[in-house]
């Protein structure tokens, strides 16, 4: 990496780097007993209907779904979902409506036998995914590969954070993909290294090093020469064995254990962590210094929760690996999309084949929500499950007559005036400085503005 080279890339949920501007859509992804991806952007605070008739916004063919099932609206805050008296019902959140409700970041919204998401900004067309086995790459993670691709010829390394389970080596494998080495990609798990045998496993070892080293070693960094090494938790090598990592890095050459030559090597090193590494230097956990010589460019992964729009294809493909002839019920998409899934994309699979093997097991050859444990996708219960839009989530049933006390307490708006105006002024009316240091896309910050009637010139020096 070049002295001074700084890149890290944003989340892809909320990247305007190619200009777009978020906006809010709803989506079909389940329909006809399969998977679907059918986006709709939303018009400024134009409803769309959602309908099997020509005269729907979001046209679902489906014999599940009636001719006007139900109308969605987003005005910047809260989500409207209103069932227009369909045959089958209108489910938010797990929850059959009548009539219009209100939610500030409703999750799942099933018409019939269809599942819908609301997503509240996205900057960017969602796609089918590509599938490949198991392998599902929807358009959030296509804009990940695309700034790995980007990144494969700059500079010798790659950050990849991400949670347990979100595909961190499946990131790191592709960085060796677009790279095209002469060498290997060899992965290491450090967290499962003994701390006693780091060294000589990383760095190798001659022969009689230490005891049980009947023969010599050239360990992960030497077998990784001219391809990619992949240390995958990185955080988990003690600091000793951190300074030697360091040390390997600057000098391009390792010394195995109980040898005094040192050794060349040529490698791309990519490293991930389900920690942030900042925090692990603050914490004194990291060595400072070789977080500044691996922490950039950096690459985020989003976890499942904020990629729901491929769950369903993800649930198809691990049944047609299982076995082609099995089918899913909606249900059963609909419970999964609504679980936190905390161990993301390897939880969702081990469950979804213990639920095949249960609907099996009954003769079945779909597999229901019966099938699927109770607590699968939500074992670890005090992990509180983020939001993946909006402001956290307000309660279902409320009347129109009681919209203007939802927005001002549930989304905070009105009392965050003053921290607001306090950015307009310190961004000198700037609107895109402002959203920054509010931590909120400019599309928000804007849709807030003409909610509280403020006017960013008004903020203008000398005004």
């Amino acid at each position: 990496m070049a002295p001074g080279f700084e890149s890290t890339l944003p989340s892809p949920r909320r990247s305007d780097a190619d200009g777009e501007e978020p906006v809010p859509r709803v989506v079909a992804v389940w329909s006809r007993g399969r998977p679907a991806c059918v986006d709709r952007p939303l018009a400024g605070d134009d409803p769309i209907v959602v309908g099997r008739g020509d005269g729907a916004g979001l046209v679902l063919d489906d014999p599940s779904v009636s001719r006007q099932h139900a109308r969605i609206a987003f005005d910047g805050a809260m989500w409207s979902i209103t069932d227009l008296g369909s045959r089958n019902g209108t489910f938010v959140d797990g929850r059959r409506i009548r009539g219009e409700v209100l939610v500030a970041a409703p999750r799942v919204v099933r018409v019939g036998e269809c599942v819908v998401l609301p997503l509240g900004d996205v900057a960017f067309d969602l796609r089918p995914p590509d599938v490949e086995g198991t392998r599902v790459i929807g358009s959030r993670v296509r804009r990940v590969w695309q700034a790995i691709a980007s990144l494969a010829s700059v500079g010798p390394s790659l950050y990849i954070r991400g949670e347990s389970g979100s595909g961190k080596e499946l990131a790191a494998r592709e960085l060796h993909r677009c790279a095209r080495p002469r060498g290997p990609f060899v992965a290491v798990n450090c967290a499962a290294i003994p701390e006693p045998l780091a060294e000589a496993l990383l760095f190798g070892a001659r022969r009689g090093a230490y005891s049980g080293a009947v023969e010599a070693s050239e360990g992960y960094i030497r077998a990784a020469d001219g391809g990619v090494l992949f240390l995958d938790e990185i955080g988990e090598l003690s600091p000793a064995v951190q300074g030697k990592l360091l040390r390997a890095l600057e000098s391009r050459s390792v010394v195995p254990v109980g040898d005094t030559q040192a050794r060349p090597v040529d490698l791309r090193l990519c490293v991930a962590t389900h920690h942030d590494l900042r925090e692990l230097v603050r914490a004194g956990k990291f060595r400072e210094d070789l977080y500044y010589r691996i922490g950039r460019p950096m690459i985020e992964l989003p976890p499942l929760r904020q990629r729901l729009e491929d769950l369903p294809w993800l649930i198809a493909a691990v049944l047609r690996e299982l076995d082609p002839a099995l089918a899913c019920e909606v249900g059963l998409v609909e419970a999964c999309a609504l679980r936190p899934w905390r161990g993301n994309i390897r939880e969702l699979v081990t469950e979804v084949r213990v639920a095949a093997q249960a609907a099996r097991l009954r003769g079945r050859a779909r597999v229901e929500l019966a099938d699927l444990a109770p607590d699968a996708g939500q074992a670890i219960a005090e992990a509180a499950e983020e939001p993946r839009d909006g402001p956290p989530r307000a309660r279902l049933g409320l009347s129109p007559g009681q919209r203007r006390q939802v927005e001002a307490r549930e989304a905070d708006i009105t009392a965050r005036r003053d921290t607001i105006e306090e950015a307009l002024r310190a961004a000198h009316g700037n609107i895109t400085r402002a959203a920054q240091r509010l931590g909120v896309h400019r599309t928000q910050l804007r849709r807030w503005l003409v909610r509280l009637e403020l006017d960013p010139d008004a903020f203008l020096p000398g005004r």
